[in-house]
């Protein structure tokens, strides 16, 4: 079944084409890139751009934050606090790259 509005829709994209919307766009005229998971490719692309991670990349870059933090820190009790925070987010950082 046709989307209700594709008449709109077609006729909006042919009224533009005429009027050159789609002159000079980055990339035109070159292949498009190739694509590992075509089924998600809009999502990845929307993830990407807003500068989402995996969980265990990020997960590695606070366990980093907080190797660099413990090194300078000389109280005992936050000491302490980093290297539960840090054995937490080792334990989640294994388990994520399990999946």
């Amino acid at each position: 079944m046709d989307h209700p509005l594709i008449d709109l829709i077609n006729a909006k994209i042919r009224a533009a084409e005429a009027e050159g919307a789609f002159d000079d766009l980055p990339g035109a005229g070159k292949p498009l890139p190739t694509c590992d998971d075509p089924e998600n490719a809009v999502l990845t692309r929307i993830l990407k751009d807003n500068g989402a991670v995996p969980e265990a990349v990020s997960l590695s870059r606070n366990l980093a934050r907080l190797r660099a933090e413990l090194l300078e820190t000389a109280d005992r009790t936050r000491r302490r606090t980093l290297l539960q925070d840090m054995a937490m987010l080792e334990t989640r950082l294994e388990i994520a790259r399990r999946r």
